[in-house]
């Protein structure tokens, strides 16, 4: 600390003052997105089967949506908790993103949450694209396509690859492991695109954006 004289106090200490990230007490990008999950949830839970499908049916990012300009799917479809019980996906979110934003701040816990959530969709959709364009079976158009799961696993595969040795040695592998044996085993679109969001998240941990952020906080 220092005097309006410019001389230095008896208070200064030698302590770095990045030893605690900035964003570690106020999370808002996770608690906004967790609200949003929330009232979505809610609301989901308030209506009817019909009413639910139709609007699973309506914010599905598939190959239908594309072709006919409905590109906001890309976005609604990840409000929608799809697959494990609303609330073990909604904690999976705020633990995962949390996590992230603590450890590298809100634009690139976004970024990496979002680069893997509209990348493995893209990628995912746009093989069934070319299926259904070379008539190879089993493609559909309107396959339901919702979750939160790509940009969960992208976000969770960063950090694995960007924390201390043995998450990198032993934790990235053996998420990997699990994708692909349920791949095996499901032989469904969303396994697939969650070995590719887990591809895009290492990717994301090799950039410099997201690296030089990591390497400045303690592990």
């Amino acid at each position: 600390m220092s005097d309006r004289l410019g001389t230095r106090t008896p208070t200064d200490t030698a302590t770095p003052s990045r030893s605690v990230p900035g964003t570690a007490a106020r999370p808002r990008l996770t608690a906004a997105y967790v609200l949003l999950l929330t009232i979505t949830a809610s609301w989901l839970a308030s209506q009817g089967h019909a009413e639910r499908a139709r609007f699973v049916r309506h914010n599905s990012s598939n190959v239908h949506h594309m072709e006919v300009g409905k590109w906001w799917t890309l976005f609604t479809s990840g409000l929608v908790v799809d697959g494990v019980p609303a609330w073990a996906g909604i904690a999976a979110v705020a633990v995962v993103l949390g996590l992230a934003e603590w450890r590298w701040g809100p634009a690139r816990a976004a970024a990496v949450f979002v680069f893997g959530h509209l990348g493995a969709t893209l990628l995912t959709e746009g093989a069934m694209w070319v299926m259904l364009s070379t008539h190879i079976p089993g493609a559909l158009s309107r396959a339901r396509d919702v979750g939160i799961s790509y940009g969960l696993v992208a976000t969770g595969a960063c950090l694995l690859a960007l924390g201390p040795a043995p998450l990198r040695r032993y934790g990235l592998p053996a998420l990997a492991l699990a994708l692909a044996t349920a791949w095996t085993l499901n032989q469904q679109l969303a396994d697939a695109g969650h070995l590719v969001a887990l591809g895009l998240g290492v990717l994301a941990s090799r950039t410099a954006w997201v690296r030089t952020r990591a390497a400045t906080l303690p592990r």
